[in-house]
């Protein structure tokens, strides 16, 4: 009892005053936030070509997921926070991409990376990704890369290469179409892809006819008319970008090809069909998201009424994907709760699936599977740029 000390009223009040701010400052190192997180904001960074031959699919996915982030934040947001994307030109080139992931997370300061475009520049990010911890969400890209081994910080919403170009095979062998050949962009997504068209034929027990490539971010298509032209094949499986894919039509038409064009969706579909305009009739394309125009679907009539409140009044699959993407994330930044950290972000995400997050679209997570969607469908580019399926 005697070492008890009767502090005076000021002397007591004063050392109130210094435990409640030790105790604030305790409570704040508890709840500290990682990069990017302020009580105002969430700030998202994108790597993405918005400009160059592959322009339109940057600026599309954007376009769709920025269209939900304004719609959520006219709404208050995500407990009272702004969703913000700052973006980065990459024109489709992996040191471009390399050199913008780097900026985005240690001059930006973002607290995730969202919707990087292309098999090369997502694996251009992909170690820094891996390094830093950083959530990668929704890469426009269905490379294996980002799919095998399960990379905790990667989620990918689309299907990959491996199982649109099953799906696309699958089609043709019940049509008895077996005479293929494939023309893909000699980088690592033309390579992921010309993979996936060999699997899914050597399953048949059939093999390619042949191949023939094209540069990244070039339509220098001469040498890849006359290889692939003198074969003569049914179909002709493309695994490129709208620019070179439209350059090669045309020139295959012009040199009297007749048969077939098939593409998977990375190809920038309403790209190809405003590029190729009178060829692109004819032409299929595989999707991984639903048809843009069926407003039947959930996702799709919300999708469409977000985009006419943003003004925006053309639809496409790539804006669509975009949209998705941001719908999913804003779920998972939700589930995460009002102290958000990248761990919570990805533990969040994890909880996502078809009985609790049902939008006419199911993504389905856990942490032993980062593959959303498995979805693939066919359509065919029509007369004036439009669609069918």
């Amino acid at each position: 009892m005697k070492n008890i000390k009767i502090l005076s009223g000021h002397r007591f009040a004063r050392r109130c005053i210094h435990l409640g701010f030790a105790l604030l400052a305790l409570s704040g190192m508890a709840h500290a936030n990682d990069p990017g997180v302020s009580n105002q904001r969430i700030l998202l960074g994108q790597s993405a070509a918005f400009s160059g031959p592959a322009a339109q699919l940057g600026i599309q996915m954007h376009a769709g997921a920025k269209a939900y982030f304004d719609f959520v934040n006219r709404r208050g947001g995500v407990y009272g926070r702004k969703i913000e994307i700052v973006t980065a030109d990459d024109k489709y080139e992996a040191d471009l991409a390399e050199k913008n992931t780097h900026q985005l997370i240690e001059k930006d300061g973002v607290f995730a990376l969202f919707g990087y475009v292309g098999t090369p520049t997502s694996n251009a990010a992909l170690p820094i990704v891996l390094k830093e911890h950083i959530p990668f969400f929704a890469p426009f890209t269905g490379a294996q890369s980002l799919r095998e081994p399960l990379k905790r910080e990667v989620f990918n919403i689309r299907a990959s290469y491996f199982d649109e170009t099953e799906h696309l095979i699958d089609q043709l062998f019940k049509l008895g179409i077996k005479n293929i050949a494939v023309f893909h962009q000699n980088d690592a997504y033309g390579k992921s892809g010309l993979e996936g068209v060999e699997r899914a034929m050597k399953k048949r027990g059939l093999t390619i006819v042949d191949t023939a490539t094209v540069e990244r971010n070039s339509i220098d298509v001469a040498a890849a008319v006359t290889k692939l032209n003198a074969k003569k094949p049914d179909v002709i499986i493309q695994i490129t970008a709208y620019a070179s894919a439209a350059a090669y039509i045309k020139e295959m038409r012009k040199n009297g090809y007749t048969g077939q064009f098939y593409n998977v969706s990375f190809v920038g579909s309403q790209a190809l069909a405003d590029t190729l305009g009178n060829d692109g009739p004819g032409v299929v394309i595989s999707q991984v998201v639903p048809f843009p125009w069926t407003l039947a679907n959930p996702i799709v009539s919300e999708y469409t009424k977000v985009l006419k409140e943003a003004n925006v009044n053309k639809f496409n699959f790539s804006s669509l994907e975009g949209f998705i993407a941001a719908k999913v994330f804003v779920e998972g930044l939700r589930r995460a709760g009002p102290n958000p950290t990248r761990e919570k972000l990805i533990a969040a995400l994890e909880t996502i699936n078809r009985s609790n997050f049902d939008i006419g679209f199911d993504v389905q997570f856990s942490p032993t599977n980062h593959n959303g969607s498995r979805f693939v469908e066919m359509t065919a580019i029509t007369k004036n740029a439009k669609f069918i399926h």
